[in-house]
Formats: structure tokens, C-alpha cells, sequence
């Protein structure tokens, strides 16, 4: 049968059953991958959350229940790799000693729908509140428990004792009390936590290589790992099959850890002309997470932090965004990524638009959401494009993302693993 958009939508707003039917969509305007531009109106054939055939036209034979979405731009779904599911915008850091961890699980669940809707049906999630949570609720959305994006979960995140990423701001006995054993001293003990990690679940090892703004450690925003410490942690999770994410905000930071085998630098803030070129020679991913500055400048202007962390925000403002005209011309691949959680989630495509006004032509920015994000993490085979084979991850908009990629603030249908949600900007 065939259904009108509005139909579909509604039909959308329910949760697919797990048993995947074939479906078709007809996209009006269809980007199959982003460095390759739009084709034009083309015919998608889904079965089994895959893609099995995409032919140009509308006119090829259709099987299943048909989408039709033919008035609209149709484009792999979003990627973005540097997200927290399991908290939400707040400067009341002592929460974490009094807000039970299934607490973190509902936010999980509410905020990985949320996140679906706004297009993006894959996330790195590289640290959240209870190590387990996010393990779970990546169990929960590829299963078809709940609504929400494929998750690539690093669970706790590694860190120096006291440093930022460790628990901070409160009496010695209470910082022990919440301590959930992820601090590390020396190399051996490094890679032990990175084999410990591994053991627990996650996808990816996200490390703390130097201090951070929102903790309550104060100590400056420069490297916390040894050299040592940081190749011990690369190596080991590389031996095990895992990428490392790397947290680092300081010039000297980033360059060590993109010596170290680090595989992408999460804000790289400060980052210069001597770490961006570490990172172009080890092929190292730069996720630039600008909406998270927006971010704590609106939370600061509320006045929700506190003062240990406003002066880090005073510290890192001005920098925010220089180094990304350099990174292209180096030639380092910029993933992206935003650190939702530190604001609002379902804000997640707003970052499209100050790559943009930071240096980023609109196809470079496209490429970042998907392609290079999906070869940051090693999926280019599953997810990124429209191609045979490839993951059933589809958005549906109105607009031209090419001439204003703000467009795709406004998604008004999600395809993820076969599985058919309305966008939150379907009318």
C-alpha cells in the first residue's frame, strides 16, 4: 500500500515491531553520500533493517509498506560521536551523590528517543553516569526495547586520580565512596583499567588525557597521562579491537596523546600548529564539539556553575573554534561530535552550522556528520552512506543542506536499522 507523508508520520510515531517487513521509500531529492551531492528523486528498498536496492526514479517496483517521502531531501542518518544519554545540562555536580544510578537509566531512555528524532541514529556515548547504564540501553535500542540510535558505548571513562573525569568537589570519604574504580597511576595499572573496560562492555576506551572545564578540579587544562601511561592505554585497547577517544583541551595534551596511537581528540581546544600536525601524521580524528561551548556559556550565564568552573570557561571561550581552518588545511580529518548532555539533547544538529561559520564549506560539514564520522569509528562499511548492504539509517527534511545546513535542525522522519520514527520537526 502506499501512504501519504502525514500517514506515515503517524504510523512513525509508534515504535516498528522487532519483526522488520520489507518497506520502500521514495525520496524526493536523495544524497547518498555526502561528498557526492544530491541525484535527485531515487527508489529505496529496505528488508531486514538493510538496504537491498537503490535505483534512481520513482519508478521502480516497490515492496512492503511504502514511505512516501517524495517531497522531501533523503540522506544517510546523522553520526555524532561525543555524547552523554544518561545526563542532561546541569552545574550541580554534587547530584552524583545523591541521585541512585537507575535515575541515570531513565534519562538514558528519554534522551536517546530525543536524540532520534533530531536524525541522528548513531552515537558514540563516551562516558556516562553508571558504567553499566548506557551498556543497557545500547542493548535497549538494538533490540527495538525503546526508540533510539545505535549506541557505541565507552561506560566509565579512565582518568588520573583527582584528575578531571574522576570524582572531584566532594569529603575524601565520599570522592572513595564514588569512586567506580576507572583511576589509574603508572602504565601496567593503565592498561589493566583498559582490559577491565573491555571486560564490562564497552565499544570504545574514553580517557581523561587533561583536565576539563565542568569538573571541580581546578588544576589547569593541560596533560594529566604520563607519555607512558597513554601509549600503554593505545596499545592495549588496540590489541583488544578498541579505538581510543581521547578528552584533551591542552596543546602539549593533544600532541602526546596523538603521538601515543590516541584515535580521535575530543574539543582539542587549544590544539596548535605543532599538535594538529601529531594528529595529521598518526591519523588522528579531531571531534571539535562546539555546541558544548553555546552550551556552558548559556548554563553560566543562568549561573549554575561554580566559580572553579566558570574560570576554566572564562579560559577556554576565547579559543574556541581557531584551531578547525588549520586542521583542514593539515589535512586532519574532523569527525563530528558534540557533547550533547552538556546542553540540551536533540540540539545535536546545531553544531552543522558553526562548523560552518568556523571554516567548513556546507559538503565538508555533511561529510563530518557521516562519512568521516563513520570511518572515525570504524563502521564505513555499515552505516554513513545509502548503499546496498549498508544499515537502513535514513532521515527525510525539507531543504538543501548543501546551501544551509541548518535544515537539518528540522527532521521530520527517521529510518534507523529498518525502523520508521517521526522527526521532531514533522508538522
Amino acid at each position: 500500500m502506499k501512504t501519504t507523508f502525514a500517514a506515515a508520520m503517524l504510523a512513525a510515531s509508534l515504535l516498528s515491531s522487532p519483526a522488520l517487513a520489507a518497506d520502500t521509500i521514495l525520496a524526493g531529492n536523495l544524497i547518498a553520500d555526502a561528498s557526492e551531492g544530491a541525484i535527485g528523486p531515487a527508489t529505496i528498498v529496505v528488508d531486514e533493517g538493510r538496504i537491498v536496492s537503490v535505483t534512481r526514479g520513482l519508478d521502480a517496483p516497490r515492496h512492503g509498506t511504502v514511505h512516501d517521502w517524495s517531497d522531501k531531501t533523503v540522506m544517510p542518518g546523522l553520526i555524532d560521536l561525543h555524547v552523554h544519554l544518561s545526563g542532561n545540562p546541569s552545574g550541580d555536580y554534587w547530584q552524583a551523590a545523591t541521585t541512585p544510578s537507575e535515575w541515570n537509566v531513565i534519562l538514558g531512555v528519554a534522551n536517546a528517543e530525543t536524540t532520534l528524532r533530531a536524525g541522528f541514529t548513531t552515537v558514540r556515548d563516551v562516558g556516562s553516569r553508571g558504567n553499566q547504564s548506557v551498556h543497557m540501553l545500547r542493548r535497549a535500542t538494538a533490540n527495538g526495547v525503546v526508540p533510539g540510535p545505535r549506541i557505541v558505548s565507552a561506560g566509565s571513562s579512565i582518568a588520573i586520580i583527582g584528575g578531571h573525569g574522576d570524582v572531584n568537589g566532594f569529603r575524601p570519604e565520599v570522592n572513595e565512596l564514588l569512586d567506580d574504580g576507572y583511576n589509574c597511576t603508572g602504565p601496567v595499572e593503565c592498561a589493566a583499567k583498559v582490559r577491565l573496560a573491555s571486560q564490562n562492555g564497552a565499544d570504545v576506551i574514553k580517557i581523561t588525557a587533561t583536565g576539563g572545564v565542568l569538573s571541580q578540579q581546578g588544576r589547569g587544562l593541560e596533560a594529566h597521562f604520563t607519555d607512558a601511561e597513554m601509549k600503554a592505554i593505545a596499545d592495549t585497547a588496540h590489541s583488544l579491537g578498541l579505538k581510543v577517544a581521547a578528552h584533551a583541551h591542552g596543546a602539549r595534551g593533544i600532541e602526546a596523546a596523538a603521538r601515543a596511537g590516541i584515535d580521535t581528540i575530543e574539543h582539542a581546544t587549544f590544539a596548535d600548529d605543532d599538535a594538529l600536525e601529531a594528529m595529521a601524521e598518526n591519523g588522528t580524528y579531531f571531534v571539535p564539539t562546539l555546541l558544548a561551548f553555546r552550551g556552558v556559556t548559556e548554563m553560566m550565564g543562568e549561573g549554575a556553575y561554580t566559580e572553579v568552573v566558570n574560570a576554566k570557561i572564562r579560559e577556554v571561550m576565547p579559543q574556541v573554534g581557531k584551531p578547525i581552518a588549520t586542521a583542514i588545511r593539515m589535512g586532519v580529518p574532523i569527525a563530528y561530535g558534540t557533547d550533547a548532555g552538556v546542553f540540551a539533547h536533540g540540539r545535536n544538529a546545531e553544531e552543522l552550522g558553526m562548523l560552518v561559520s568556523y571554516g567548513m564549506s556546507e559538503e565538508q560539514a555533511l561529510e563530518s556528520i557521516t562519512t568521516v564520522a563513520a570511518r572515525a569509528l570504524g563502521m564505513e562499511a555499515e552505516i554513513g552512506r545509502i548503499a546496498v548492504g549498508m544499515s537502513a539509517d535514513l532521515i527525510a527534511f525539507d531543504g538543501d543542506p548543501y546551501e544551509d545546513v541548518t535544515v537539518l535542525e528540522e527532521v521530520d522522519a527517521v529510518m534507523e536499522r529498518g525502523r520508521v520514527y517521526a522527526g521532531h520537526g514533522a508538522r
